[in-house]
């Protein structure tokens, strides 16, 4: 079955939808940040992004959920730069270091060739858009380019979830997967902690955005996801995330049925070691109430990490190939 951005594509929608979002960049509010800034003559914004996708790092990634990793892999196309500053990102490397990421800016047509080596040079499974959200025109225009060159595998959104609805209603019917995290359920941790302001409403209406679009998640006879939404949940040490509020709303707000990946991968990484509250693992106890929810909310989808998993998904970007190899 063909992905319907392929039918989009045909009709002249996906074209239509990409010029429109490309004519936002002139006084950018393609995310919550509104920053208005002209990203079309490369003035930076909050995401410290101008004009042309920033791309970190092009791999087959078998580290994401089974259902998108497959046994071949995940096409996982790492944007640099960010609308969010966690202290304690893996991605810190690519995420917060604007100006090491400059070199790493690229045409249209050659984010449109790495899809097509994913799907038929590495024979990725699917290709996910990893920290896309500053950059969906972008995205937009190299799918127009990619659809001809053969483009047919579902296409995964995997964001932060600081995306604005209309946005996200852009992207209907062209994206298949949905994998946002769900990082707060308080506002003010999310700003002390991320700089996110409204982190919680905003991650929240997203959410439900694009359960509307997709629903729950749904596989092929190979297990391979082909349409649906999985939420992302870390857990977070001192319960920072808020994990019993997240959890509730999820069951209660989009579905009890909806897909949850509870994450135990938490690390110390970037400033995250000099603030108490972050400097250590998660303990077995925090990971155990979590379960708990999962059991009392009754969201009986998804994945749970294991617990010892905290150094087992530490990328290095700063070497050159695969980054987590």
């Amino acid at each position: 079955m063909k992905p319907n951005y392929i039918s989009l594509f045909n009709s002249g929608e996906l074209q239509y939808r990409a010029q429109i979002l490309q004519a936002r960049l002139s006084s950018c509010d393609i995310c919550p940040r509104l920053c208005k800034v002209d990203r079309l003559k490369n003035k930076w914004g909050f995401c410290s992004s101008g004009y042309l996708p920033v791309v970190s790092n092009v791999c087959d990634h078998h580290g994401e959920e089974p259902a998108i990793s497959g046994t071949k892999g995940t096409g996982a196309i790492f944007f640099g730069n960010c609308n969010m500053k966690c202290l304690y990102c893996q991605n810190f490397q690519i995420s917060q270091s604007p100006a090491h990421e400059q070199d790493k800016a690229i045409p249209i047509h050659s984010l449109a060739e790495h899809m097509i080596y994913l799907q038929d040079v590495l024979g990725c499974h699917n290709i996910s858009f990893i920290s896309p959200s500053h950059f969906v025109p972008q995205i937009l225009m190299a799918l127009i380019e990619a659809i001809p060159l053969g483009l047919r595998v579902p296409l995964v959104y995997n964001t932060n979830a600081c995306d604005s609805i209309d946005i996200l209603q852009a992207l209907d019917g062209i994206i298949d997967i949905y994998l946002p995290d769900l990082k707060y359920s308080d506002d003010i941790l999310a700003m002390k902690y991320s700089q996110a302001r409204d982190y919680v409403a905003t991650a929240r209406v997203a959410i439900k955005e694009m359960y509307r679009q997709v629903g729950d998640l749904a596989v092929g006879e190979d297990g391979l996801a082909l349409r649906g939404l999985i939420v992302r949940h870390l857990i977070l040490p001192n319960d920072i995330a808020g994990s019993r509020d997240s959890l509730s709303w999820l069951a209660q707000d989009v579905s009890p049925d909806v897909t949850v990946s509870i994450m135990s991968q938490y690390y110390p990484t970037h400033r995250a070691s000099r603030v108490p509250l972050f400097s250590r693992i998660i303990s077995s106890s925090e990971y155990a109430s979590v379960l708990d929810l999962l059991e009392e909310f009754r969201l009986e989808n998804g994945w749970v990490q294991e617990l010892d998993s905290a150094e087992n998904y530490l990328p290095d970007f700063e070497k050159k190939g695969h980054p987590f190899v």
